[in-house]
């Protein structure tokens, strides 16, 4: 028997599977591919604002070293706008473009004020800062100077301002310092301060000096001890003399003591008593006269009344000169003390 012949193995297999549409296939993958693509970028370029109303602010700086196209400018710490170009101006100020968003817009006022600044740390800052609210928007267009803050340029004059400090201060603790003078000066004074009459002899130059200063303030304790003393005897004698004059105080025994003015109060009211008395004899003298005027048969009897009347006015006198010349002992008024009869 003759074996089956295999096919030669470079012959074309008619048993292969075959993909319908292959090429149209592709084309469709390629088109998702370029529709994500196109996508994407869309999304991008919404994200980052591009479709957005913007409103262009000019920012002017001397210099715009750290500053990139593409960096935020913060408000509050919220990004309210972005880089979009940098040139450099005609009088040789960099030119910073910065797109806002209208909807961001509305914290930009004429007052506003822009800074950029650099730290030791991490790229450079673009801020905004707006006090009044109230005041007008920032109109499109506008250039407004940015102040520069940067943290680096300040390091130099730092250093400088430590090394001059390091100086001054070599210079203080120097041992022919002035400062050494004074420390020893001080020590000196704190040594005499210790000393037997401390503050007081270190204020008057010497010791001696300082005990006649205590030997003045002992005397004058003493003179004022002498003063106190003088002015209780003088507090005495004020009383003793107002008990006297004005009767205030009791004496011994306890029973009141009257006074020169209450005595001489008491004499001029029994004078006045007195005087009275002899005031009212008078008149009746005067009405006797009269009497004896008009009836001349009673002559006799009116001069035997009379004369008992005079008696009583001479006693009356009499005892009114007693009581003057007490009133004279006792206070010496300056009166005329001269009585004349009618």
């Amino acid at each position: 028997m003759n074996a089956p012949q295999n096919p030669p193995s470079d012959a074309p297999r008619s048993d292969a599977p075959s993909i319908r549409n292959l090429e149209i296939k592709a084309a469709l993958l390629m088109l998702l591919m370029v529709l994500l693509l196109v996508g994407s970028a869309a999304y991008v370029l919404y994200a980052r604002g591009v479709f957005e109303s913007t409103q262009r602010l000019v920012l002017i700086a001397d210099d715009s070293e750290g500053v990139v196209v593409g960096m935020d400018i913060t408000f509050a710490g919220f990004a309210i706008g972005r880089v979009a170009r940098i040139e450099l101006g005609d009088d040789g100020n960099a030119r910073i473009l910065v797109d806002v968003p209208q909807k961001d817009a509305k914290w930009l006022r004429t007052s506003s004020i822009f800074t950029m600044e650099r730290g030791l740390v991490g790229g450079t800052r673009i801020r905004a800062y707006s006090g009044l609210l109230d005041d007008p928007p920032l109109e499109d267009g506008a250039e407004r100077t940015v102040l520069r803050g940067d943290t680096a340029a300040e390091i130099p004059k730092l250093m400088a301002s430590v090394r001059e400090l390091l100086d001054n201060l070599t210079a203080l603790t120097a041992s022919e310092a002035a400062l050494s003078a004074s420390l020893a000066n001080v020590q000196a004074l704190t040594e005499q301060l210790k000393g037997p009459q401390g503050l007081l002899g270190t204020v008057m130059g010497s010791e001696e000096d300082a005990k006649k200063l205590i030997t003045t303030i002992d005397r004058t304790n003493a003179l004022l001890a002498r003063a106190d003393a003088l002015a209780v005897r003088l507090d005495s004698l004020v009383a003793n003399a107002d008990r006297q004059v004005f009767g205030q105080g009791e004496g011994p025994g306890g029973v009141a003591q009257g006074g020169l003015v209450s005595d001489a109060r008491t004499t001029v009211q029994a004078l006045n008593k007195l005087l009275d008395d002899a005031r009212t004899s008078l008149k009746k003298v005067d009405a006797l006269l009269v009497e004896a005027q008009g009836i001349a048969s009673n002559t006799r009897e009116a001069t035997t009344d009379l004369g008992a009347l005079r008696g009583e006015v001479e006693s009356s006198l009499r005892q009114v000169d007693s009581l003057i010349n007490d009133i004279n002992r006792r206070w010496p008024f300056a009166r005329d003390t001269e009585i004349k009869l009618p």
